[in-house]
């Protein structure tokens, strides 16, 4: 009698599908609903997921155009590094779909720092807000006609030649005029808050300072900011400039301030809260007054860099479902 079981999946017969039942159970470790692509990664899991319980042989730029239709951002996130998302010219939408630019492996020097403005769920989704952008911007026809096609060139000369300067110029352009194009939507989409407009503020004025850009910044649809350091010197210093200025609470346990690569507080010097209450201003505001700090603000930092798209886990004990239930730890 022949194994039903194959090297690389479980052959099921189509007749078959109707009478089996599967278990789904999605959980983030980070914000859901606030503006960090929560849907983008979820969409991405779950298509992936399906792919290899079924054994689909195609290769995962087809599999993100079903990924996108759940959620456009997970077309994107089925690859690891830098990866971009074509519009295509079929009527079906079918050959939309993402395209790898470069892995994980080419640009390691990255560090990302994400600080958590608001966990809470966005009053506007990004689906409707999009739609409603559609609909009544009038800016949005000439963006997405013009200035993006055009970013997209300059922004993929820049990853292919880790040139951060161009890269950071471009992230933050973007940024801002997609937030500008929010403004523009008719009732006006406000996902970023005072926080946000600050920490932009923070960083405009290091790199105005400095004469070239020392961080890139960007903000989806929502008021949390990612910010991307050339390397880990720059990450410590921009730590230094996030805590003085969004102080955390006396209360706050500074191990769980921090998420992900927490070494990050002892490069900058941190190692308690007195540390934090002692740094001094940044040059670039220090002779400048009045200069405030807004403690509590952020919720928290998560500190990561670049990485990779979805896998099989093969160490359980990494899996935030537990195997026997399928249910979050």
């Amino acid at each position: 009698m022949k194994s039903p079981m194959r090297k690389k999946g479980l052959k099921i017969k189509k007749e078959d599908w109707e009478s089996l039942h599967v278990h789904i159970s999605s959980y983030n470790n980070f914000p859901t609903a606030a503006g960090l692509a929560s849907s983008a990664a979820g969409f991405a899991c779950l298509v992936f997921t399906l792919a290899k319980l079924m054994n689909v042989k195609e290769d995962l730029g087809q599999i993100s155009s079903i990924a996108r239709q759940g959620s456009g951002s997970a077309c994107r996130s089925l690859f690891g590094g830098f990866v971009k998302w074509t519009m295509g010219n079929n009527a079906d939408g079918s050959d939309s779909l993402a395209i790898q630019l470069a892995d994980e492996a080419h640009w390691t020097d990255l560090v990302v720092i994400i600080a958590v403005v608001s966990s809470k769920q966005k009053e506007t989704s990004s689906t409707s807000g999009m739609r409603e952008t559609v609909q009544t911007s009038a800016l949005i026809k000439h963006r997405a006609e013009t200035v993006v096609p055009a970013r997209m060139l300059k922004m993929e000369e820049a990853i292919a030649n880790r040139d951060f300067a161009s890269f950071a110029k471009l992230a933050c352009s973007d940024s801002n005029q997609f937030h500008a194009v929010c403004l523009d939507t008719s009732p006006p989409i406000f996902y970023m808050n005072d926080t946000s407009h600050r920490i932009i503020n923070l960083v405009e004025k290091w790199n105005h300072s400095e004469g070239t850009p020392q961080v890139a910044y960007t903000f989806d649809a929502g008021p949390n900011a990612v910010l991307i350091s050339p390397n880990r010197k720059t990450a410590a210093l921009l730590m230094q400039r996030l805590l003085y200025q969004f102080p955390p609470n006396q209360e706050t346990d500074l191990t769980s301030f921090v998420v992900g690569d927490k070494s990050i507080l002892q490069d900058a010097g941190v190692r308690s809260m007195k540390d934090i209450e002692n740094l001094e201003p940044p040059i670039e505001i220090k002779d400048k007054v009045p200069h405030q700090r807004f403690t509590g603000d952020v919720s928290y930092f998560i500190c990561t860099r670049v990485g990779s798209g979805p896998k099989v886990l093969t160490d359980e004990t990494l899996a935030l479902l537990d195997p026997v239930t399928g249910l979050p730890k």
